[in-house]
């Protein structure tokens, strides 16, 4: 078998060094593309084949991994009449788009790659530049489950934590439901922390002190766990009252300060609207409800699947609720 791999930027380069290794001790051979060649050359020295386009990279691979830019690009390797991927893949093939992608795009080349008798997979990746050197990588795969299993041993050789998640799109949904939810929290942790200093705490034992407490010891979706995942707000780990005193006098420092607070403002509001509802002698995280509503979505997962989930991957050593 013969893998192909598109994509030899920062990225790109530190997982197809990865994947070379763990080549090396197998039969298989590897076959690179990039727009720059010169980008292929230390993998070319170590005897990878070059392709002077993706259509005949696919012409010579089982299944062909591609990290890109974003979806033009995605869309430009996989679907080009003259030189894309599809028109050269075999029947059975696979394609992982290693990618941060629009779940519309890889949806739409999904179908077409479908009609081909060929697989197309969103699985895009998270941890940067030094997960991809160090090989601490999480991959989130959407798509056809059995060519994940089947090529699952290649992606173990550049990633630590790569795990099918569903139908085609999912993986680039939860990769924006990462990303996104990362720089929100960046936003706000820059609106507080300059609401801190502002108030007379030093940056260095302002992040030394907050990083000690209840949320600094849990990794930040583990505290979905007890009350927003399971629908479940009673009894309270820290009653909405409590909660809606500390966000007023939060609120009520930065207009003393003259400090900006508008995430923080939005967040008091949610919580004004719960304690409007009666929610006050529910869980703090009750307000959450107010945005499931909105979304008309259902969440409540049952306790015995979370378990399961966190035997498996347990909180972080330093979370209050860890037993």
């Amino acid at each position: 078998m013969k893998v192909g791999f598109i994509g030899l930027g920062t990225m790109g380069a530190y997982m197809a060094a990865n994947l070379s290794r763990h080549l090396e001790s197998s039969n298989h051979g590897l076959v690179v593309h990039d727009v720059r060649r010169e980008t292929a050359e230390p993998f070319l020295a170590k005897g990878a084949q070059w392709a002077d386009s993706p259509r005949q990279l696919a012409q010579s691979c089982d299944v062909v991994f591609l990290s890109l830019p974003g979806p033009k690009e995605v869309e430009a390797v996989t679907l080009d009449g003259a030189t894309g991927l599809l028109g050269g893949l075999r029947k059975g093939a696979a394609v992982f788009d290693l990618s941060t992608n629009a779940p519309s795009m890889v949806r739409r080349i999904a179908a077409q790659f479908d009609d081909q008798g060929c697989h197309f997979l969103d699985a895009p990746v998270s941890g940067g530049p030094s997960g991809a050197r160090s090989g601490r990588l999480a991959i989130w795969i959407g798509g056809d489950k059995a060519s994940f299993t089947e090529h699952k041993a290649l992606l173990d050789a550049f990633a630590d934590q790569a795990r099918h998640i569903g139908d085609i799109g999912a993986g680039s949904v939860a990769k924006l439901v990462h990303n996104c939810a990362g720089y929100a929290i960046q936003t706000a942790l820059a609106e507080v922390f300059t609401m801190g200093v502002k108030g007379g705490v030093e940056p260095l034992a302002l992040w030394e002190a907050v990083r000690t407490g209840a949320g600094g010891r849990s990794r930040t979706f583990d505290r979905l766990v007890d009350q927003f995942l399971q629908n479940k707000y009673e009894p309270p780990s820290f009653a909405l009252k409590l909660a809606y005193k500390d966000m007023t006098l939060a609120t009520e420092l930065g207009r003393e300060l003259g400090v900006p607070m508008r995430l923080s403002n939005l967040a008091y509001l949610e919580m004004s609207e719960a304690m409007g509802r009666g929610w006050e002698g529910q869980d703090s995280r009750v307000a959450m409800k107010l945005q499931v509503e909105r979304a008309k979505v259902e969440i409540a997962v049952d306790p015995k699947r979370i378990e399961e989930v966190l035997a498996r991957d347990p909180l972080a050593p330093g979370d209050p609720r860890k037993k």
